[in-house]
């Protein structure tokens, strides 16, 4: 059975509560081209730099990490509702270019990551 269709059965007939725990949080990206390479663009609210981890295999660019809850850790806190994914996320893009000749930088601000990949003049 298809990872997308458990997940619509979690959500379509567990309570919200109960549903979310089982989701895995694949955080959503863009990628751009631009004219010395590649740009792509993580969208990691809530999520501290040193928590994440990327590494480059062949074409294939694979984001890993982990979102806190903040929360849990203070006295006397509850969850009342939760629709926040808390937990270990990964996410692999596949492009057009094998990365590791490529020129990688990162960047991360007001909860984006931001990879730069140039891939003009190199073999």
């Amino acid at each position: 059975m298809s990872q997308d269709f458990i997940r619509l059965m979690h959500v379509l007939f567990l309570p919200a509560a109960e549903a979310l725990p089982y989701l895995p949080w694949r955080p959503a990206a863009d990628v751009y081209r631009t004219r010395d390479g590649f740009s792509v663009k993580f969208e990691l609210a809530g999520v501290r730099a040193e928590d994440i981890d990327l590494e480059v295999l062949g074409s294939r660019m694979t984001l890993r990490g982990v979102r806190r809850d903040t929360c849990e850790h203070q006295e006397g806190c509850r969850c009342y509702l939760m629709e926040i994914s808390y937990n270990h996320f990964e996410r692999s893009l596949e492009l057009p270019y094998n990365l590791e000749r490529a020129d990688i930088s990162t960047s991360f601000r007001d909860g984006m990551l931001l990879v730069h990949i140039r891939t003009e003049g190199r073999p």
